[in-house]
């Protein structure tokens, strides 16, 4: 839709930097969280100061996001480089429904790290997960060549402080093979 300019505005984590026809602007990072039922063996063992690894992640049925969705490629590119093939159990494109499945007891979640909250999930625990998969960057992109109205640049600023109008506008106006330093 952003390409065919039905869309004035996209924000994902994958795949936006991958169209040329795109400027894909760097918001933030993020890492991935593991979570699990309080009591699970893996909340267990990363309260006595046990570090997670792939190799004991890789023994539980995984729960996490479809893939091309929230940092999936990452998930299976870290198993894959250890030679590890995960027993995938569920995929969802939503880390409520992957929690909801957690707490049913169907396996061990992969989340985003900031879709977990401590007073919300209470019938989950979260395990960091930044020293397994790689951070993700989530990129808000506008169609090059298009004229941006007030409120698209009124709304970048705001999703993303760093972007300021200029800063999106000099973006634009560069050359789409050159780095542009933001």
């Amino acid at each position: 839709m952003l390409i065919d300019g039905d869309a004035d505005i996209g924000i994902a984590t994958e795949a936006l930097a991958q169209y040329g026809e795109l400027l894909a602007l760097p918001c933030y990072r993020w890492t991935h969280s593991v979570v699990v039922p309080p009591g699970h063996v893996l909340a267990d063992e990363a309260a006595a100061g046990r570090p997670l690894t792939l190799q004991r992640l890789g023994e539980f049925p995984l729960i996490t996001y479809e893939a091309g969705y929230t940092g999936r490629s990452h998930i299976d590119d870290a198993f894959g480089k250890v030679g590890l093939a995960p027993q995938i159990v569920l995929e969802a494109m939503d880390a409520d429904v992957i929690k909801t499945y957690v707490e049913l007891g169907m396996g061990v979640g992969i989340v985003a790290a900031i879709a977990f909250d401590d007073t919300r999930d209470t019938l989950l625990r979260a395990i960091d997960a930044r020293h397994l998969f790689a951070a993700n960057m989530t990129r808000l992109a506008i169609r090059r060549g298009s004229y941006q109205r007030d409120y698209v640049y009124a709304f970048i600023s705001t999703f993303a402080a760093p972007l300021t109008r200029e800063r999106a506008q000099r973006a634009l106006a560069a050359d789409p093979v050159d780095d542009v330093a933001l």
